[in-house]
């Protein structure tokens, strides 16, 4: 059996929050497994997830971003963008594509707030994790059984 490498794609726009997504990641797979790609925001991250997926050096492949109501766009717009540029991703490389990409209805740039999502994005990034392993284990079991 191979070993097996991650790709973590993460948006530099609130880069202090997102972050803790490849920190929860990171407590579950090792960091010598996992290659790191910043991209500068949100909806750069399907092209970035979609070539990393065909590359045929990953078996997942996760992304994270924080999507806020910035004032002037339709936040919800770009979150629906991205997270369906990234399923897109994975279905058409067929490699697990996973999203972290989190778009709260409320988020003011304070203390409070910040440490909230920094939390629940160490959490996020988790759960990631744990489907990356998941969805790994169980494309090797259906690649057996067709062999």
């Amino acid at each position: 059996m191979t070993h097996t490498r991650y790709a973590f794609i993460k948006a530099n726009w609130h880069s202090d929050i997102v972050d803790q997504a490849l920190a929860g990641f990171l407590e579950l797979i090792p960091a010598a497994d996992v290659d790191v790609f910043d991209v500068p925001g949100a909806f750069e991250m399907p092209l970035v997830a979609k070539k990393l997926a065909l590359s045929g050096r990953y078996g997942a492949v996760a992304a994270a971003a924080f999507v806020v109501d910035g004032g002037i766009y339709r936040h919800d717009f770009v979150a629906t963008a991205v997270v369906s540029g990234l399923m897109q991703a994975g279905l058409d490389s067929g490699v697990p594509v996973l999203s972290v990409s989190l778009t709260p209805h409320q988020y003011q740039e304070t203390e409070h707030h910040t440490c909230i999502f920094r939390s629940h994005f160490v959490q996020k990034g988790r759960e990631a994790a744990r489907a990356a392993l998941q969805a790994v284990a169980l494309h090797v079991s259906l690649e057996r059984a067709e062999a």
